[in-house]
């Protein structure tokens, strides 16, 4: 192994852990948002969306572009993504949807949306069990890390086959130099032990851009595009070759959210 390198290492972070009481995952659920911010996460996957939109859709009607965000946490991308959307003049109308397994974390997205609650709903939903909800477009950020190789694979494969124009996925890369900006960010930037506690072990779980590559060839995107972000993160685009010939969202089973 290269000096330069960090060895692949996936525990359970502590956000994961069904025992983490409310007060700890709220304070978690802030330092993250925080933490987001900084890093412009929304910002970079919003001005992702319209480079694997076709606009307006073929079908002449005026309904919106439809974007999930899968793993969606406390909300604060999705609402971020959704207030840049519906700026954006090539775009037109657009709803973004946050689907998350924890219901505590969507009934917390739910309070905080605010404003923007016009153009971004929260729903509870298993993407991992129950495929991703039929969409435009479908992004996550921080969500890949938390997988396994045949489980990301999966999931890339099923938002793909859901979405009808596209994917954005954003995530962090493993090196030491993301690793020592994890560890400094999150003490910097946020008093949450989770946060300070879950921050490293995310960039020791999460991948290199060939590792990225070989998920998505795996999954059958490899004409999908890798893209190097701030803060060491990795930003992946696909359009489907197929988007120009459809007229709407893909139908895909399974897909119910509540």
């Amino acid at each position: 192994m290269a000096p330069w390198s960090l060895p692949s290492s996936r525990r359970l972070e502590l956000m994961d852990d069904p025992a983490l009481g409310e007060a700890g995952h709220f304070h978690a659920l802030r330092a993250l948002a925080t933490i987001n911010t900084v890093s412009r996460t929304a910002a970079q996957i919003a001005a992702a969306v319209p480079r694997v939109v076709r606009r307006p859709p073929r079908d002449g009607s005026d309904r919106p572009i439809v974007v999930v965000d899968i793993g969606c946490g406390g909300g604060d991308v999705s609402v971020e993504i959704a207030r840049r959307l519906a700026r954006d003049p090539r775009l037109g109308p657009t709803r973004v949807v946050g689907i998350d397994i924890s219901p505590r974390a969507v009934a917390y997205a739910r309070s905080r949306a605010g404003a923007a609650a016009g153009n971004v709903t929260f729903s509870v939903h298993d993407a991992i069990a129950d495929g991703c909800p039929p969409c435009d477009v479908a992004v996550s950020s921080l969500f890949l890390h938390h997988l396994d190789d045949t489980t990301a694979t999966a999931l890339l494969r099923s938002m793909a086959a859901s979405a009808a124009q596209g994917i954005v996925v954003s995530d962090l890369v493993r090196s030491p130099i993301g690793l020592a900006l994890a560890v400094v960010g999150t003490r910097l930037l946020s008093g949450s032990r989770v946060a300070r506690v879950d921050g490293p072990l995310s960039v020791r779980a999460a991948r290199t851009p060939a590792e990225y590559r070989g998920l998505l060839d795996a999954a059958g995107l490899g004409d999908a595009t890798i893209g190097r972000i701030w803060p060491k993160r990795v930003l992946v685009t696909w359009r489907d070759p197929r988007a120009d010939d459809r007229k709407g969202p893909v139908e895909a089973p399974h897909a119910r959210c509540t």
